[in-house]
């Protein structure tokens, strides 16, 4: 058990305990609140009828507001006893990463695109892949702002201004867990975000109208004059009467309310998570310019941006009283759905241009606390340097998502105009995972995170790479058509775009051997000549040749397996050279292939 498991192990047990003793004084003091309340009420009732009216009114508010403050302290010994549950639970996880299990948190499958230039070849998201690895993001739109870092590259002001934002978040591991517990119960999907920034852009009906204004406000005084003289002057036949109006009124605005609802019922619960998040982050102060700004926006306005989306959320939780089998009398006698509508758009009026900057603002924080994370959990890992006109160079690289323990690192220097380097090695030699080992950690470093290294200096670099091409029955396309596709893919964006640093792992792999080779010396002058630079992974040894005609402009490396006792043995190292060994026979004899 490292010390960081040990830490997380610590931390888990100690909220543990802490929830576990808060549930127990829960459940004690629930017993007297219940005794308490039949104490009360008996005594009021003693009061009331020995003394006089006045006493007995004042027992009653006197009681309704201790028992109303007793009742708040009560549940606040609930939401203790979950908040500290919640967070003996995220350190489980994370204790549970330690042992290379991240399971527990969301893996970003409906990111996985196979049109984007790595995300595929790259595992960037889906099950055990960097996302999953790294996400510690609490709301849909902190993770899908997680999977945009990811997906493109920041230019290297942003990416510094990043760095700095991490390294601080880093160091505050209890705010930063207090903020994953806080969201740890938030259930929303992106469509009922896109429902209310929809609803954003709508025009009002009741603001504007200025008959539903007076209708609202003058529902209450209506209601109370028809049962007044229903009591007094007039039949109940004809008091029923009293009730077209309001019919009338809640008839006609009947599917501009509905539509309203539909737009906004689905956000208050999800507004109530996210004005609690924004209020961690405005009361913390932050000394990166990033934080900084980003907490600054939440406080422009005369009150904080949490209270602001704490009010949506209730007006909203008002209008969902339309759930209620009652809502009917409500409605005829307050008008109740317009009143809440009215009220919904007062609060858009005020509040419209505010709230997509305070959803990007809270989905910024979160892309950056998985970051500070991933940074904390992986403490010899190092932030690049990124540099103009330089290669890419790294001392000790590692795939960030092989364990410490097992991981192989390697040092590069690879300069990116007009240069490959051909790896070649034979089976499980290590060459597609350190295809992914550079390519991924290019990806952390254009997104402002630590990278897997002792040290990494590069350019701005787009990755783009062809490892995982498959067919597509749907397109009726086979697999070396698709893989013809990529390459054409990949050959565009160097001749257009110039910052493309390629990936290609048995390029031509879908052909007969003298097709493959003639094509892949094809390719490999192509991509030089358009300044091209990447790594190819390759069994083609004859391709070794073209490094003593390129001029410098390719370079040998090699990765290789020693065979004792019919035992293969890897290393994963890299070295100069074409490769020298062979293991394809003795691992089909081991599957059982019998050859001769």
């Amino acid at each position: 058990m490292n010390e960081l498991e040990k830490l997380y192990s610590k931390r888990r047990e100690e909220f543990a305990k802490i929830a576990k003793q808060l549930e127990a004084k829960y459940q004690q003091f629930s017993l007297i609140r219940l005794v308490a309340f039949f104490v009360g009420t008996g005594l009021i009732i003693l009061l009331w009828s020995t003394f006089s009216f006045v006493i007995g009114l004042i027992s009653i508010l006197l009681f309704l507001f201790a028992f109303g403050k007793f009742v708040f302290w009560h549940r606040e010994i609930q939401r203790l006893q979950r908040h500290n549950a919640s967070l003996s639970l995220i350190n489980h996880f994370e204790e549970l990463t330690q042992q290379d299990d991240y399971s527990n948190f969301k893996d970003g499958e409906e990111f996985a695109n196979p049109n984007h230039p790595n995300s595929i070849d790259l595992d960037l998201f889906g099950a055990y892949s960097f996302f999953q690895f790294t996400n510690r993001t609490s709301t849909v739109i902190g993770k899908e702002r997680l999977a945009q870092y990811l997906e493109n590259i920041a230019d290297q002001e942003e990416i510094l201004s990043r760095q700095k934002s991490i390294s601080e978040l880093k160091n505050l591991l209890d705010w930063r867990q207090n903020f994953q517990a806080y969201g740890l119960a938030i259930e929303d999907e992106i469509q009922h975000i896109h429902l209310l920034k929809k609803w954003l852009e709508e025009s009002p009906f009741v603001s504007n109208n200025s008959l539903y204004r007076f209708a609202v406000m003058a529902a209450p005084i209506w209601t109370v004059l028809s049962i007044v003289a229903l009591i007094f002057w007039i039949p109940w036949q004809i008091a029923i009467l009293f009730l077209i109006p309001p019919g009338w009124l809640l008839k006609k605005t009947f599917e501009q309310v509905n539509q309203t609802h539909t737009q906004t019922t689905h956000a208050e619960k999800i507004l109530s998570f996210y004005a609690r998040l924004i209020n961690h982050i405005e009361t913390q102060d932050f000394e990166s310019k990033k934080l900084a700004d980003l907490k600054a926006v939440f406080l422009k306005k005369e009150q904080p941006a949490s209270k602001k989306i704490d009010q949506l959320s209730y007006i909203i939780r008002q209008l969902n009283v339309r759930y209620n089998p009652f809502a009917m009398i409500l409605n005829i006698a307050t008008l109740w759905d317009l009143k809440y509508i009215w009220q919904l758009e007062k609060w858009k009026a005020e509040q419209k241009e505010f709230l997509p900057k305070w959803f990007d603002s809270l989905a910024e924080f979160e892309a950056v606390l998985s970051l500070s994370t991933l940074y904390y959990n992986n403490p010899d890992w190092v932030f690049p340097t990124i540099q103009d006109d330089s290669d890419v160079i790294a001392k000790e690289l590692g795939h960030p998502l092989i364990s410490a323990q097992k991981r192989i690192c390697n040092n590069i220097d690879i300069p990116t105009k007009g240069h490959i380097k051909l790896v070649t090695g034979s089976n499980m030699a290590g060459k597609s995972t350190f295809l992914r080992t550079v390519g991924l950690n290019i990806v952390l470093a254009m997104c402002g995170a630590p990278v897997c290294a002792k040290e990494m200096t590069l350019p701005s670099l787009k990755v783009y790479s062809s490892m995982r091409t498959q067919d597509a029955l749907h397109e009726s396309t086979s697999s070396f058509y698709a893989e013809l596709k990529r390459l054409k893919f990949i050959i565009e964006a160097v001749e257009s775009e110039g910052d493309i640093f390629f990936l290609l792992d048995e390029i031509l792999k879908g052909t007969n051997s003298n097709d493959r080779h003639t094509g892949s010396k094809a390719l490999i002058r192509q991509l030089i000549k358009s300044k091209g630079s990447g790594i190819i992974a390759t069994h083609d040894l004859e391709l070794g040749n073209l490094e003593v005609q390129s001029e410098g402009a390719i370079e040998n490396l090699r990765m290789e397996v020693e065979i004792k006792d019919d035992k293969l043995f890897f290393d994963y190292k890299l070295k100069k050279g074409v490769s020298e060994s062979f293991n394809a026979t003795l691992l089909m004899k081991n599957m059982g292939i019998r050859i001769e």
